[in-house]
């Protein structure tokens, strides 16, 4: 039976839907509607592998459970064809935002690659004016609906690419025009970040947030270059950080642990680690670990004190939503509300806004919750 993201789920009587969210990892170009893909395919004469919306649904989920973070990144040939006009891109960063607040978003960070957006002639510069129209189109409907959200968007350079200081420089351009952060993305093994540094050391020049995908599909090396050669504040799934953690023994629910030298560094400073476990289990990037949710080391990186996140990193790959990922692990781990709170606010604390920007949203989210 297919997964219904969109459902609801009660925790202690609490309608998880209705809890205020953020989302710090969430791909625009992995989060289209089906429906709007098959629109947006008839306008253009774009061949599809599925001409109806809900086929279409299933053959992503099931093309995205390979266990291969490649083989992942190949569905978005789909995506990425319908999205290369203003029209195509406003429409669905406006749905975008519209899905965000529907999953009681109130936060979001969207994030996509200019770069692959250009193939029928519009500029990198056009391409974010038109993302960011729909971004405020959206923000403007969902107040109207009375809910308030904000999305900021985080431009990423394709990692295998020659452009990153290009973007890096499109994306220090448009500071104060809706774009709040930078990002490497594309395969991880084989790219790694200090193979972009000028693009990082410019963006640490103008001061500019960067976050880095490292940890994914590729291990240690990886993420000790997205901190070093990326100055990243953030980590992109990185739950390959588990690997810098040896576990001693265990007695009952007594684990002792001990920490390499680049685990104890991102949690002592804190550096949210922005995972997505659906994705995670998808692309195999815990498969060291196991191939099902309780395997996932989430429950052993919030339980040694690191700044964990949730985030559904491509809703339509995935067919999930903020909502379904909350619900599973609470469902896995025996979560409840206070550790789900504790998600949102490590989130709220990792987002690329302002001191009191963060502080505001940390206490929308304590609102919410009945804090």
């Amino acid at each position: 039976m297919p997964i219904d993201q969109h459902a609801d789920k009660k925790l202690q009587g609490v309608s998880l839907r209705s809890l205020p969210k953020v989302s710090l990892h969430d791909h625009l170009d992995g989060g289209v509607r089906p429906e709007t893909i098959v629109e947006l395919a008839d306008e253009i004469g774009y061949e599809l592998p599925e001409s109806d919306a809900a086929d279409l649904a299933d053959w992503f989920a099931e093309q995205s459970d390979s266990g291969s973070l490649v083989d992942y990144i190949e569905t978005f040939d789909v995506t990425l064809g319908v999205m290369q006009t203003a029209d195509a891109l406003r429409r669905v960063a406006r749905e975008f935002v519209a899905d965000l607040a529907a999953d009681g978003v109130v936060y979001g960070e969207v994030r996509w690659a200019p770069e692959q957006h250009l193939s029928r002639g519009l500029s990198l510069q056009e391409a974010v004016d038109a993302v960011q129209e729909g971004i405020e189109e959206g923000e403007d409907e969902a107040e109207g609906r009375g809910h308030d959200i904000r999305v900021g968007q985080i431009l990423s350079a394709m990692r295998q690419q020659g452009r990153s200081l290009e973007i890096a420089q499109l994306a220090v351009a448009n500071r104060g025009r809706g774009v709040s952060g930078f990002d490497i993305a594309g395969p991880e093994d084989g790219f790694a970040p200090a193979q972009h540094r000028a693009a990082f050391d410019y963006l640490a020049s103008e001061f500019f947030p960067v976050t880095v995908h490292a940890g994914e599909a590729a291990g240690l090396d990886s993420i000790r270059s997205a901190l070093i050669d990326g100055r990243a504040l953030r980590l992109g799934h990185g739950v390959r950080l588990a690997s810098d953690l040896n576990v001693v023994s265990r007695e009952g629910e007594e684990v002792m642990v001990q920490f390499g030298d680049l685990a104890r560094w991102v949690r002592d400073r804190e550096i949210p680690l922005e995972l997505a476990p659906s994705s995670n289990l998808q692309t195999g990037a815990i498969e060291a670990w196991g191939t099902q949710w309780e395997d996932h080391p989430f429950d052993l990186l919030y339980q040694l004190g690191f700044s964990v996140t949730v985030n559904v990193d491509n809703r339509t790959q995935s067919r999930t939503s903020l909502t379904r990922e909350l619900a599973a692990l609470a469902e896995t781990f025996e979560y409840d509300l206070d550790d789900l709170q504790a998600f949102q606010l490590n989130a709220a604390a990792g987002a690329f806004l302002s001191v009191e920007e963060r502080e505001e949203l940390i206490e929308i989210i304590a609102e919410g919750f009945g804090a």
